[in-house]
Parts: structure tokens; C-alpha cells; sequence
């Protein structure tokens, strides 16, 4: 589904499903360099099971147009004028990685727009090294490599890797490599430039009051589970669900992830 936001065209994928305002609203974000695509294992069973979805692109991302953003806080902003143009009072957020940082800060701008917040793979501050910041500005090919090595646990390379039909390390490497592809605008670096320099996640923290969610990987190397502590004792409320995967977790381990969200979203 096409929304125009900010004067341009914004992508969300709806899992093939009409909008209802009668039905609650789930709004995916998904992280660096990545689409709508990242949740696809989840996204469907929500609209086919009394929800609405909007898994959303990300401006520069996917199908949707402009230039990416460089701040948590403007991509934030942008949220929740796609909850407008969809006209959606109130959602549930679940964010990935610098998606769940955009949740959190659009928790904090809009407090009465988030019935329920859900962070996948998140941490504050989520700094990013340096090296991997020069390497994603001036060789994204070789930083797209570097960043799916470590995004993945051992278990994603099994045969029996938890998700069925399709080669975990394989499909993130190619979806990063198409969104390069689609933009050449050095949105790796952009969105792992937003992810450094945003300042506002433990204040942002302190404010949340809705029901929260924090789903780990366990064998996370890009976000660890020791670097989110920061999180889940300021918002001390929170529920916490460790699964057995690294940061992509919602490929690695889809049931669980599932499982956990959708359990989390019954009222």
C-alpha cells in the first residue's frame, strides 16, 4: 500500500489485507538496510489473524522515495505521519535494531500514539565502530559482508536451520545488496550513522509506559545481550524473551519470534 508522506511516495506492505479501523494496527520497522521484506514471516500471520499490518520501508529503503533520513528522531517523525496518512490513532510498534530505536523515540514524541512496544534486537547507545562506519561510506559492498557475518549465528548455516525454504545468510546478503542497488546514496552508512549519533534512547526509555516487549538473540554479536541493559532496567516493566539465534532473529528463529510477539499483542 502507497502513502504519500511528506510530500512523497511511503511504502507499507499490509500482508495482502484491507486496513479496518475496527481491528488494532501493527507497525513493523524494519533496520539498517533492509525492507518491509525482513518481517515476512511474521507480518502474514498478524493480517490473517484480526490485525492490521503496516510493515513500512523506510524513506530511500524498498518501494519508498526520498532520500534516507539521518536521524532516529526525523525517522521517528516520519512514523507517525505514516500512522496519519493511514489514519491510525494508535499502533503496536515493533522495531528491529535501528527499527526498534525509531520505535522508541516515536514512543517518546507520540506517547499516546503506542499502545504496545516491542524491541528486537536493541540496545542504547547502538554505537557502531569507526572502521565499520568508513568501511559501509566507502567500500558498502564489503561492509554489507561484514555486517551479515556477524548478524548471523552458526545455527543459520545448518541444515536444520529453524526457517523453512529459504538460506538465511543468502537472503539478508541479497536483500542488502538490492537496497544498494536501489539506492546508491550510501544508505548503509546513512542509517548506521543515525543508529551512532542518537542521543535520546535512555530518556526516551524513562517515559515509556505502555506494555513493553524485548526479544534477544542469544548469540546476538552486533547488538549483545549485555548491551541492552541499559533498556530493560530503565523500563523495568518490560518483558524479556531470549530465542537461540544472533541479530537476525526474526529469519533465524520465525516460530519463536512469532510466538512471542503475537502473545504479547493479546489484549
Amino acid at each position: 500500500m502507497l502513502f504519500t508522506v511528506e510530500n512523497t511516495s511511503a511504502y507499507c506492505y499490509t500482508g495482502g489485507k484491507a486496513i479496518h479501523p475496527e481491528q488494532p494496527t501493527a507497525v513493523f520497522i524494519h533496520g539498517a538496510q533492509n525492507d518491509h521484506s525482513a518481517w515476512a514471516l511474521q507480518t502474514r500471520y498478524f493480517a490473517h489473524h484480526g490485525w492490521n499490518v503496516l510493515a513500512v520501508d523506510l524513506p530511500g529503503h524498498g518501494r519508498s522515495q526520498g532520500a534516507a533520513k539521518t536521524s532516529v528522531e526525523a525517522l521517528a517523525s516520519w512514523l507517525l505521519a505514516v500512522l496519519d496518512a493511514a489514519g491510525v490513532a494508535q499502533a503496536m510498534l515493533i522495531g528491529h535494531s535501528m527499527g526498534s530505536l525509531i520505535a522508541l523515540e516515536a514512543a517518546f514524541q507520540a506517547p499516546q500514539r503506542v499502545s504496545h512496544l516491542a524491541l528486537l534486537g536493541s540496545s542504547y547507545p547502538m554505537k557502531v565502530s569507526p572502521a565499520l562506519l568508513e568501511t559501509a561510506r566507502n567500500d558498502e559492498p564489503a561492509a554489507i559482508d561484514m555486517v551479515n557475518l556477524w548478524s548471523h549465528s552458526s545455527i543459520a548455516q545448518k541444515p536444520s536451520f529453524p526457517g523453512p525454504g529459504f538460506y538465511a545468510m543468502g537472503g539478508a546478503r541479497r536483500l542488502k545488496q538490492r537496497i544498494s542497488a536501489i539506492n546508491p546514496q550510501h544508505i548503509f552508512y546513512t542509517d548506521f550513522y543515525a543508529c551512532n549519533a542518537y542521543a535520546n534512547g535512555e530518556v526516551a526509555a524513562a517515559t515509556v509506559r505502555c506494555p513493553t516487549l524485548f526479544i534477544i538473540g542469544a548469540r546476538d554479536m552486533m547488538t549483545p545481550p549485555k548491551s541492552t541493559k541499559l533498556l530493560t532496567s530503565t523500563i523495568a516493566h518490560g518483558k524479556l524473551v531470549m530465542v537461540d539465534s544472533g541479530h537476525e532473529l526474526m529469519a533465524e528463529q520465525p516460530d519463536a519470534v512469532l510466538d512471542a510477539l503475537f502473545s504479547f499483542a493479546k489484549p
